[in-house]
Formats: structure tokens, C-alpha cells, sequence
């Protein structure tokens, strides 16, 4: 396998295209008062609110499922000692 196929261009000019392209990044990134630890913290505090968050739903699932099923459980076997009285 040549360099070519791994790049997807000749060495010189993926350097070249990686400089500019990380170039305009930076001054993009300045602009907006950017770091790239800003970043990393910030997809680390994304990951963490949306773990804790997931959390939180899920137990709002549950609350909400064994609040559901007090009322359904019920109703089922009543209804199912009902169908079985009737078909005798």
C-alpha cells in the first residue's frame, strides 16, 4: 500500500491542505474565543449531564411504570378472573 492510497493525495499536498485547513480552524476558533480544552471539557460535560440526565429519565420511567402497573396488574387479573368464570 503507497502513501497515496492511505492519504488520498501526494504527501506535499496533504501537508499543505492539512496547514491551511487547521490555519482557518484556529483563526475561527480564536475568533470565537475558542480552546481546544474548551472543547474537550465541553464534550466531557455534555457526556456527564447526559449520563446523569439518562439517569434521572429512567427513573422517571420507572416511577411512571410502577405507578401504571398498580392500576393495571390489578385490572388485568380481575379481568382475568372474570373471563375465566365466564367460559365455565
Amino acid at each position: 500500500m503507497n502513501t497515496r492510497q492511505v492519504l488520498g493525495d501526494t504527501v506535499g499536498r496533504t501537508v499543505i491542505k492539512l496547514v491551511v485547513v487547521s490555519f482557518l480552524v484556529g483563526a475561527v476558533m480564536n475568533v470565537f474565543g475558542l480552546a481546544p480544552l474548551d472543547i474537550w471539557w465541553g464534550l466531557r460535560d455534555f457526556a456527564v449531564n447526559l449520563w446523569q440526565s439518562g439517569w434521572a429519565a429512567l427513573g422517571r420511567f420507572g416511577d411512571w411504570l410502577i405507578l401504571g402497573a398498580s392500576i393495571v396488574i390489578p385490572l388485568f387479573i380481575l379481568a382475568r378472573l372474570l373471563s375465566y368464570r365466564s367460559e365455565r
